[in-house]
C-alpha cells in the first residue's frame, strides 16, 4: 500500500446524527486527509468500503467529537455504505458527474432527450446528486416545462432505473388518485373488492408528497407496508393483491427520492406527477389502470380544461408504455372521507369496509365507482353490471374479509392509533356550509402533525350544503402534543375560512 492511499483510510465510526436522507461526512478540522485532499466544508467526497461507494457531503468539526483517524457518518451514510464501527473507509474526490450538464440545460429550457434523462436518473439513484442539484432538476422540469415525449422519456428512465416485477396473469390491475383531495382513500376499499372478485392487484402507493396523508401512511396505521419484492410477491400469490409502499419495493426508486424533494419544495407538477404514476404501475407489473382525478377549485386539478390536459399526458405515456387506462373524473369541490390524517382515514375506510352504519357515505361511494371502473376495465363483467357487483361484494362483507387477508399476510392487521389531544371547533353563528376549502383542511391537518404523528390531523363533522346551528360541531382536530394542537389553532384562528357559512335563506 502506498503512503498515498494509507493517509486516504480512516475508522469508520456511526456518529449518531439524523441528516434524513443525505448521506454527510464528518471530519475534524486537523484531519489529515481534508487538509491533502484540498476538502472544505460541503465538498462533495467519495466514500468507499471494499465492495460499496456513496457520495457524501463533508461536515468541519470543531469539537473533538472524533478522534484521529476516524471519520464520522450520519446514519443515511452509515445505511447505505453497510458498515460497522472501526471498519476501514477510503476517501476520494468524486469522478464528474456528466449528466450535470443535461439538468443544467433543463435549467435554461432545452428540451432532453431519451439517453439524457437516463443519464440524468441513473445518476440520482446511485446518488451522485446532491439535494441541491436534485432540487434544480425538479424545478426545471415543473409548471409546464416537460413535453409530451419529455414525460415519457423521463416514465421511461424511472422504470428503468429500478427493478421489475412481472405476473403469470393478465390483466394485472392497479388504481391511482391523482390527488389533491383530502379523506380521497378509497384505494384500499378498491383493492379489496378488486381481489375479492379474483382480479390480480399488486398496489404499491407512495407516503404523502404535499398532502397529510398518502395511501401508504394510512395503511401503515393497520399493517406493515414496507416489503421488498419478494415479499410483495408472496402476499400477491397467496391474497391475489397487496397494499405495499412503493419506496421499500426498489421500484422505479428515482421516484421516492423526487417526491422527497417535491414535498420540500411544496412542488408537484404535472409532467412529473404522470411520470410517478406510470412508472410505478409499469415497474410494479401493472397492464390496465384506473386513474381517479378529482376536480374542484382547491383540488389539484382545478378545473375540466386541466383534467383534460392532464389525462391527455396519462394517456400519451400510457400507450408509449403499453398500459390500458380508464380516467374517471370526480368531484374535487370538498373532502371525501370525514378524517384528513393517516389514522383518521383508515378509521374511515375500516368503517366502509366493515358496513358501519356511521361510514362516510361519499367515500363509500367513490370507490365503490373506482371499483366498477377497475371491473369493466378487466373485462370480467358484463356491461352496465359492474356498479351492482362491487356493491355486492362490499355489502357481502367479502371485500372487508380480503382486507383483512392481505393485511395477516403483509404482517399482522391492527386498529389505527388514536391521538392524546383533541380541539372541537364549533360554528360562531347559525347557516350552511358554502365551501370546505381542500387545501387549508390538508394545510390544518399537517400543522396538527400529519403525516409524521400517524393519529394526527382534523375529523370533519360538515359536509357542503349542511345547516348548522350556533354552537354546532363543524370539526375536531387531533393531536399528539399540546404544541402540535396548538400550531394548528393558531393557523385556524388566521383562516377560519377552512369551512365558509352562507346565511341559510
Amino acid at each position: 500500500m502506498n503512503d498515498a492511499n494509507h493517509r486516504l483510510r480512516l475508522r469508520a465510526v456511526r456518529v449518531g446524527i439524523d441528516t434524513r436522507h443525505e448521506p454527510v461526512l464528518f471530519l475534524r478540522r486537523d484531519s489529515e486527509v481534508a487538509r491533502s485532499e484540498g476538502f472544505d466544508a460541503m465538498s462533495q467526497v467519495q466514500v468507499a468500503t471494499d465492495s460499496r461507494s456513496i457520495i457524501a457531503t463533508l461536515m468541519i468539526l470543531e469539537t473533538e467529537l472524533l478522534s484521529e483517524g476516524q471519520a464520522g457518518l450520519s446514519d443515511a451514510a452509515w445505511r447505505r455504505l453497510r458498515v460497522e464501527d472501526g471498519d476501514t473507509v477510503i476517501l476520494h474526490h468524486p469522478p464528474p458527474v456528466d449528466s450535470l450538464a443535461d439538468m443544467r440545460a433543463k435549467v435554461y429550457g432545452a428540451q432532453l432527450n431519451a439517453a439524457q434523462f437516463n443519464d440524468v436518473i441513473r445518476d440520482i439513484v446511485a446518488g451522485r446528486y446532491m439535494d441541491v442539484h436534485l432540487a434544480a432538476f425538479v424545478a426545471a422540469c415543473s409548471g409546464g416545462r416537460l413535453s409530451r415525449q419529455e414525460i415519457v422519456h423521463l416514465t421511461t428512465a424511472m422504470v428503468a432505473s429500478g427493478e421489475r416485477l412481472s405476473w403469470d396473469v393478465e390483466p394485472v390491475m392497479d388504481k391511482h388518485s391523482v390527488g389533491g383531495l383530502p379523506g380521497n382513500r378509497t384505494t384500499p376499499i378498491v383493492v379489496a373488492i378488486a381481489v375479492a372478485d379474483g382480479l390480480t392487484m399488486p398496489k404499491t402507493s407512495s407516503r404523502a408528497i404535499t398532502s397529510p396523508a398518502g395511501t401508504a401512511d394510512t395503511m401503515e396505521t393497520m399493517t406493515r407496508v414496507d416489503l421488498g419484492l419478494t415479499e410483495m410477491r408472496r402476499v400477491v400469490e397467496r391474497e391475489g393483491g397487496c397494499l405495499a409502499w412503493g419506496g421499500a419495493a426498489t421500484l422505479s426508486p428515482a421516484d421516492d427520492i423526487l417526491i422527497r424533494v417535491e414535498r420540500a419544495l411544496d412542488l408537484d407538477s404535472e409532467g412529473q406527477l404522470v411520470a410517478s404514476v406510470l412508472s410505478k404501475k409499469v415497474a410494479a407489473g401493472s397492464t390496465r389502470v384506473v386513474i381517479d382525478m378529482p376536480v374542484g377549485p382547491t383540488a389539484k386539478v382545478r378545473s375540466l380544461a386541466a383534467a383534460e390536459r392532464l389525462s391527455g399526458y396519462l394517456g400519451a405515456v400510457g400507450d408509449a408504455l403499453g398500459l390500458a387506462l380508464h380516467i374517471d373524473v370526480g368531484d374535487g369541490s370538498e373532502p371525501i372521507g370525514r378524517g384528513i390524517g393517516p389514522a383518521l382515514e383508515a378509521r374511515d375506510v375500516l368503517a366502509v369496509l366493515r358496513g358501519e352504519k356511521s361510514a362516510p357515505p361519499a367515500l363509500r361511494q367513490r370507490a365503490l365507482q373506482l371499483a366498477a371502473g377497475v371491473l369493466n376495465l378487466a373485462g370480467t363483467t358484463a356491461p352496465g353490471e359492474a356498479m351492482a357487483r362491487a356493491t355486492s361484494i362490499l355489502d357481502s362483507g367479502r371485500a372487508w374479509e380480503r382486507f383483512r387477508r392481505i393485511c395477516e399476510a403483509q404482517g399482522g392487521f391492527r386498529e389505527p392509533p388514536r391521538a392524546t389531544c383533541h380541539h372541537e371547533l364549533r360554528a360562531g353563528c347559525p347557516g350552511r356550509v358554502k365551501t370546505i376549502d381542500n387545501r387549508k383542511a390538508a394545510r390544518l391537518a399537517k400543522l396538527a402533525g400529519a403525516p409524521a404523528d400517524k393519529a394526527a390531523g382534523l375529523d370533519l363533522a360538515v359536509r357542503r350544503g349542511d345547516t348548522v346551528a350556533r354552537g354546532d360541531l363543524l370539526m375536531t382536530l387531533h393531536a399528539d402534543s399540546p404544541g402540535e394542537l396548538e400550531y394548528a389553532l393558531d393557523y385556524f384562528r388566521a383562516h377560519p375560512d377552512v369551512i365558509t357559512l352562507a346565511a341559510d335563506s
